[in-house]
């Protein structure tokens, strides 16, 4: 898959809603430009009641698929044709492969953040972590997690959508919070990871988590890439907290997506630069993610 024929005017998109905040336009774009493909990717806006329509549109050229994103991720599957294992694993879908006249679903999620928490050290068995949401995105760090054999537990204001995840994972060793073990579980927690938007720009503001509720050491990761540093963020770093944001698995989950479309091996150097060029860097390099010394070691 990830045909490389009739190129000129070829097209990929992003499948969102909303669309603006996305940097995978540039991040894409210049991908393509640094193999010299001739393609072009842009951001849809796309609402939840277009949403079949739109996928519908990519079964025919010039398309060679999308990627999909919030609130999408699986409402998209059953519009698709098939499932790769990891899509048809965590039940969502984040990229989309046009194979002739079929769309194949794939998700490259769990793959970008095994990728950028390998930045942060050995997170494996004797790791403890908790998880805030129960998206598409929880979804992949929660598998994640759990293929190295971290043991997870997830809060979500919802607790039956945070069960259904759980379940639906089968997901040995994860369990669910209720709203009273938060506190708790986060201060004796390595790793807290945020995947909701609370904290994004468009999205609802401040935190997640009351003042101060915070791990005791470790690290602290928000998928929320803009801003740079949500209020978690400023507030981990502050308690002496190794961070990082979504740009890291931004950038390698599209790196994947890139060559599932392509077939080539993704430029990631350029993609990130590009990324952290559209979030008005460049500033420390988009592979360098600590800002504390506290993270686990290798």
């Amino acid at each position: 898959m990830g045909r490389l024929t009739g190129m000129d005017g070829a097209r990929l998109a992003l499948l969102a809603h909303p669309a603006g905040h996305s940097v995978s336009p540039a991040m894409q774009q210049a991908a393509l430009d640094a193999l010299g493909l001739r393609a072009r990717y842009e951001a849809l806006d796309v609402a939840p009641d277009a949403l079949a329509a739109a996928v519908a549109a990519l079964r025919s050229a010039p398309w060679w698929g999308a990627n999909v994103s919030v609130p999408h991720k699986e409402s998209v599957v059953p519009l698709l044709d098939e499932l790769r294992p990891t899509a048809r694993r965590l039940g969502a879908v984040n990229t989309i492969v046009r194979d002739g006249d079929r769309l194949v679903g794939d998700n490259t999620d769990l793959a970008g953040f095994a990728r950028a928490l390998d930045a942060l050290g050995a997170y494996g068995p004797d790791a403890t972590a908790v998880v805030l949401g129960a998206g598409g995105a929880a979804r992949a760090v929660v598998a994640a997690l759990r293929d190295r054999g971290a043991t997870v537990a997830v809060f979500n204001r919802s607790v039956a959508r945070a069960e259904a995840l759980v379940a639906e994972l089968g997901a040995d060793g994860a369990t669910v919070l209720a709203a009273d073990e938060v506190e708790a579980a986060v201060r004796a927690a390595d790793l807290l990871v945020q995947t909701t938007t609370v904290g994004m720009v468009g999205g609802p503001p401040g935190s997640p988590l009351a003042a101060g509720v915070l791990p005791s050491a470790g690290a602290v990761v928000d998928l929320v890439y803009r801003p740079a540093r949500t209020p978690l963020l400023r507030a981990a770093a502050a308690a002496g907290l190794t961070v990082q944001n979504g740009l890291p698995m931004l950038v390698w989950q599209g790196a994947a997506a890139f060559e599932a479309w392509t077939g080539r091996t993704a430029p990631a150097d350029a993609m990130g630069r590009a990324a952290e060029a559209a979030l008005g860097g460049p500033g420390r390099g988009w592979t360098d993610f600590s800002e504390a010394p506290n993270a686990r070691p290798s």
